[in-house]
């Protein structure tokens, strides 16, 4: 048994104030960018920022669907971290200014993974498949913002 990590990494092309309000827009943007691994998508409270919690189903795969209950807190105006409180599962969010107009985001997600055979694979193959999703996230969160502007 080990730690899983998965990150991602994408240069928003919006100021870093409009990645970082829409990101912690879980009662709208947040909502409307997710891809299609996410559904039953719910805020259960709050909605903005630290103190939301919100509740989704994640399908990795067909077979591998995670119930999630999520909490929010914000450390400081750059991050943003998303604790499942069904599971290890942790994902921070983290936004830094590029160049004009534009936003680096990263994303890094840790949880305890399997042991034995079905640990290697995880450990092989769940942070690439995650990757895929935060980087589709991304993308359409970039779509989003652009159409508000």
């Amino acid at each position: 048994m080990g730690q899983v990590v998965a990150t991602a990494e994408h240069v928003v092309r919006a100021p870093a104030e409009q990645v970082r309000a829409g990101l912690a827009d879980y009662a709208g943007v947040r909502s409307r960018v997710l891809p299609e691994q996410f559904s039953d998508y719910r805020v259960e409270s709050g909605g903005q920022g630290a103190g939301t919690r919100v509740a989704w189903r994640f399908a990795a795969t067909s077979k591998r669907v995670r119930e999630q209950l999520v909490e929010v807190t914000q450390p400081d105006a750059d991050t943003l971290v998303e604790r499942d409180t069904r599971s290890s599962m942790v994902t921070t969010w983290t936004v830094h200014p590029a160049d004009a107009g534009a936003t680096t985001v990263r994303v890094r997600t840790t949880w305890d993974g399997a042991g034995g055979i079905g640990g290697f694979f995880e450990r092989t193959f769940a942070p690439k498949g995650l990757r895929r999703v935060y980087l589709d996230l991304l993308g359409r969160l970039e779509r989003e913002l652009g159409a508000a502007a």
